[in-house]
């Protein structure tokens, strides 16, 4: 059975002809633009102009009803739409409708990608009940837009593949920072499939270009480590302790919920199993963090930034080189140094349970339990 065609996108504010299926006489359905809106912001689907047989009548009847000149029955009177390959007729004719002098307020211009980035920002946590997000979910899509700031300017519609993968590779973020980027693409382009904003969603195919930072660390040393609690009272040692005794990734500390009455941070990015997990705070980083809040009013301001002046102090102390990263690998190692239940381990790492289902859905484990786990960790020095 032959493939129905696929047709373009048409303009915004132009209207919509949507195909009602099969075994119908008059199979397209022609509405007018949305003008409409409910109290949550969503909009209402108009009435239908006309119902015809071919997607170009109901082309034509859009643009008679932009110009003004659509009455009902005005569909009777028009023959069939040509057959044409590649739809090289429709783009042509929507091309022309782009044209239209733009003083004319029924065919609005295209919208940037920061307008789309705006308005998907609004539908998402305010338009939508559906869902009640964290603050650490809203800090993250924030900051992936951020970093996408190549394409902020440019028309939405006209963004290709390569537009996208040049954003995402010139980024320069570490893996999982890229995997933040990437999300949010595939978020808005799903936001604009919706509400009919782009012909194609070009974020599918989209890779990350370097190696996944997660799989790969070297461990602080404990002569690194004793180093590291020597100078705790430089800011930026200061907050490499904590890293390496809470494991989170780096870009995920800026948006954790610190709750430092109850010993514990909540919070993660990456994965589902990383979402919202819970470490408690080690009592020997306890002074520290709370250090951090009082003296900073928050755990740590730029990541890019803090990592230069990782990279300064490490050399300024003789400590070996490392990566934020491996802050997170220093952790994994002292849980597993001093014999923390492996589960708890993939808890606090925010690492999947790869189909144990008894742990995944069945192992409740409170704070004070895991607690007691991560106070195994003896700090000596």
């Amino acid at each position: 059975m032959p493939r129905r065609k696929r047709y373009p996108k048409l303009p915004n504010g132009f209207g919509s002809i949507k195909y009602l299926g099969k075994g119908r006489h008059f199979p397209y359905g022609v509405f007018p633009p949305v003008t409409e809106f409910n109290e949550d912001g969503k909009a209402i689907s108009p009435k239908a102009l006309c119902y015809v047989d071919d997607w170009m009548k109901g082309f034509r009847v859009l643009t008679a009803y932009k110009a003004g000149d659509y009455v009902p029955g005005y569909e009777l009177q028009l023959e069939d739409g040509k057959d044409f390959s590649g739809n090289d007729l429709a783009a042509e004719l929507i091309k022309e409708v782009r044209r239209i002098d733009k003083s004319n307020a029924a065919i609005q211009p295209e919208k940037t990608f920061e307008e789309v980035y705006n308005d998907f920002y609004e539908y998402k946590y305010k338009t939508d009940k559906s869902k009640i997000y964290s603050d650490s979910t809203r800090r993250a899509t924030v900051f992936g837009f951020k970093h996408l700031k190549p394409l902020h300017k440019k028309e939405f519609r006209s963004l290709k593949f390569a537009d996208l993968q040049s954003a995402l590779t010139d980024s320069k973020l570490s893996h999982s920072s890229q995997e933040q980027l990437l999300s949010l693409l595939h978020q808005i382009y799903n936001y604009a499939d919706l509400f009919e904003l782009c012909d194609k969603d070009y974020s599918a195919h989209l890779q990350i270009m370097i190696p996944d930072d997660d799989r790969h660390g070297v461990p602080f040393s404990d002569s690194d480590l004793e180093k590291l609690w020597k100078h705790k009272d430089d800011p930026t040692i200061e907050m490499l302790i904590i890293m390496c005794y809470s494991g989170f990734r780096i870009n995920e500390y800026p948006g954790l919920e610190i709750n430092v009455e109850m010993g514990y941070f909540k919070g993660g990015i990456k994965t589902r199993a990383s979402k919202n997990r819970v470490v408690p705070i080690h009592s020997g980083i306890l002074p520290l963090v709370k250090n951090r809040l009082e003296r900073d009013g928050k755990i740590i301001g730029d990541t890019q930034a803090f990592r230069k002046e990782m990279y300064a102090a490490l050399e300024k102390y003789g400590i070996t080189h490392h990566r934020p990263h491996d802050c997170r690998h220093t952790f994994s190692m002292l849980l597993e140094r001093y014999k923390v239940h492996d589960n708890d381990r993939k808890r606090m790492l925010g690492h999947s349970f790869n189909g144990d289902v008894t742990n995944e859905v069945y192992g409740h484990r409170s704070l004070e339990d895991l607690r007691e786990e991560i106070e195994k960790i003896k700090i000596c020095y």
